[in-house]
């Protein structure tokens, strides 16, 4: 990979192979770095820089000097490489100087200490499956550097992985994980073109977990008890798996695999999605009901999944997804200064405190704010979500134009129409707002087109290009605009968001206004309870202190809009607020730590009508996003 810089703006370009092998994907990825945050989502990274993540190997002896993951005596299975998988795009989209040296010092040590026979990491890990998350690590570092080193150690590692695989096959997290090598397999095949990249793909399959068959037969239609808990009901297996059959689909070319994507989405939405627009599991399916939760890794590594399946499959259905995961349930598990995190956040949650709530298999800590927990998985992982986000805003088509697959202030750099290069900078507050202008900067008039996807929430969208109105605006579509573009030239998107009700576990209601979910502003109480150095890394448990059980009148919502400040997600920062007429339920209690169970809608209070205020999922650590409906 090379990178060239004009005088105005740098573009990034992939050197590639004589007569590379194409896969039959509907868009192409852009190499990180092509796209940059800006607005409120370049704060939100900096945040990230400034908490946990840029800031957990130093004082966190997981990934800390003593990993063997740089060559120490200490954890080396998957804390390392999950570190490195989102600290390398955080640091590399931000050009931070003290970032990507902390990102350098890792890369270099699996770079520069590849074992004779091919092998990496540390040499007491027999496990494939950290390695998989190392490799993808180390493509986007090859992405955003060009370092020469990473393909031949690629190539080396795969020969000896398929030389090894049928006297050492996949075991235990590898067999249900086995998609995400694959990701970087077709990865380096298109560069090289290595037929042997196929083999090893197909083994890996063989040697999987079968996704496709699991969904095909799903037996698995509530919450699953302790007894019926594996690695095949595992919410994290289960989000890595969303892009599975995709991913497989691009070696097979079988229209079943296709099939199997949609099949398994319908089967986890209908028994386990939540409000919040990811499936439960704490940490195993856990049904439909709002008090259960979701854990943080399952909300990343689902993120990731989509962002390969836009890019397969073209649906633009899966970036509205994108976004209402990104936009809720992702914030909604951090502080807002991103130094704490949940390992299972509820959407309604109106208690965070150490109490053995009706988890299926996790500990009593699950859901306070703090270091690690429950377990440190999710303290290592999260940090990819943000910048992945980032990194696939923008996607380029087959026929050398680009396409808009989620919403975020953005600028994308590329070279477009056979080789010229262009910047647009995507200026707007999206989510919380509902108008996008996209600035076009090109270096001479250039042909090719933008493809923007319009959410299917988005009933009288429009698009204007200089002023003049565009056909073919859909929700739930792409609208193409092929033409010729210019310096200075400007598209305008209107989205428009009214508040909308959805309906959800017996039969209560979600607020929702653009890809925002939006949940009852309920008083904080922080108490802290256990303090470390640094300071800001504390775990907190959050007490209620005003009240919570109320139902609602869907049809009385209405939305204001205040300024967008530097934490939107924070209670004190909320960008948007919702007011809706409730009235309290005295009979809906708290039971075990959680709010109780759900009252079947419609239901009666005679207590006095309120008005009551909504803010943001990812604004509100304690909430209520389901509701009781009131009978009219």
């Amino acid at each position: 990979m090379r990178r060239a810089c004009a005088a105005v703006f740098c573009f990034v370009t992939l050197a590639p192979a004589v007569s590379p092998p194409r896969l039959p994907v509907h868009y192409r990825e852009l190499p990180l770095g092509a796209v940059k945050p800006a607005g409120w989502l370049e704060r939100q990274l900096r945040i990230q820089a400034g908490g946990l993540s840029g800031h957990l190997d130093e004082f966190w002896p997981d990934v800390g000097p003593d990993s063997g993951w740089l060559g120490g005596s200490g954890e080396s299975w998957e804390r390392g490489p999950y570190f490195l998988d989102g600290l390398v795009p955080l640091a590399y989209l931000l050009d931070d100087p003290r970032l990507i040296a902390k990102a350098r010092q890792r890369v270099d040590w699996i770079l520069d200490h590849q074992r004779p026979d091919g092998s990496i990491g540390p040499p007491k890990n027999l496990d494939w499956w950290p390695n998989m998350v190392a490799l993808k690590a180390l493509t986007q570092y090859q992405e955003a550097t060009g370092d020469t080193r990473v393909v031949p150690v690629l190539e080396r590692y795969f020969h000896n992985q398929l030389a090894a695989l049928d006297e050492r096959p996949l075991q235990k997290w590898a067999v249900h994980r086995w998609a995400d090598e694959v990701v970087t397999v077709l990865w380096l095949y298109e560069r090289t073109g290595d037929g042997k990249l196929l083999e090893l793909a197909r083994k890996l399959h063989q040697q999987g977990f079968d996704w496709k068959g699991h969904f095909a037969e799903f037996a698995f239609h509530r919450k699953v008890s302790k007894a019926q808990a594996n690695l095949d009901t595992h919410v994290v297996n289960n989000a890595m798996a969303l892009k599975a059959s995709a991913v497989w689909w691009l070696v097979s070319r079988d229209p079943s695999d296709r099939d199997a994507v949609y099949r398994q989405l319908r089967e986890m939405d209908r028994w386990h999605l939540l409000p919040n627009g990811v499936h439960s599991g704490d940490e195993h399916y856990a049904g439909s009901d709002p008090s259960q939760g979701t854990e943080l890794c399952a909300v990343v590594e689902a993120m990731f999944s989509l962002e390969q399946m836009i890019a397969i499959l073209g649906d633009p259905a899966f970036g509205d997804r994108l976004e209402k995961i990104a936009y809720n349930a992702l914030p909604g598990t951090f502080t807002a200064d991103m130094w704490a995190h949940q390992y299972d956040q509820q959407p309604n949650q109106v208690l965070c405190n150490v109490y053995p709530r009706a988890w299926t298999t996790n500990n009593p800590d699950s859901n306070v704010y703090g270091l690690e927990p429950n377990f440190g998985c999710c303290t290592s992982n999260f940090h990819q979500g943000w910048p992945k986000l980032v990194s696939h805003l923008w996607m380029g088509t087959l026929d050398g134009g680009l396409a808009v697959a989620a919403w975020a202030p953005s600028r994308v750099i590329a070279q477009v129409g056979g080789g010229v290069s262009v910047v647009i900078d995507e200026q707007t507050d999206y989510p919380f707002r509902d108008t996008v202008r996209l600035v076009v900067k090109a270096a001479k008039p250039v042909r090719f087109p933008l493809e923007l996807r319009i959410p299917s929430w988005a009933e009288s969208a429009q698009v204007q290009v200089n002023g003049t109105a565009q056909s073919g605006v859909v929700p739930g579509g792409f609208c193409r605009l092929d033409r010729e573009w210019k310096a200075g030239d400007a598209v305008t998107v209107r989205l428009p968001m009214k508040v909308r009700s959805s309906i959800w576990y017996h039969n209560s209601a979600a607020l929702e206004r653009g890809p925002l979910v939006f949940s009852l502003r309920i008083g904080e109480d922080w108490r802290k309870l256990k303090s470390r150095t640094p300071a800001e890394a504390a775990d907190w448990e959050v007490y209620p202190t005003t009240p919570w059980n109320y139902a609602i009148l869907p049809d009385t919502a209405q939305a204001t809009e205040k300024n967008v400040g530097d934490h939107p997600f924070s209670l004190q920062g909320a960008p948007v607020e919702v007011t809706v007429k409730g009235r309290r339920l005295p009979q809906w209690t708290m039971v075990d730590g959680s709010a109780g169970p759900l009252p079947v809608s419609p239901v009666i209070s005679k207590e006095p009508l309120e008005t009551l205020t909504l803010i943001p999922y990812g604004s509100a650590k304690l909430r209520i996003t389901a509701w009781p409906v009131l009978e009219p």
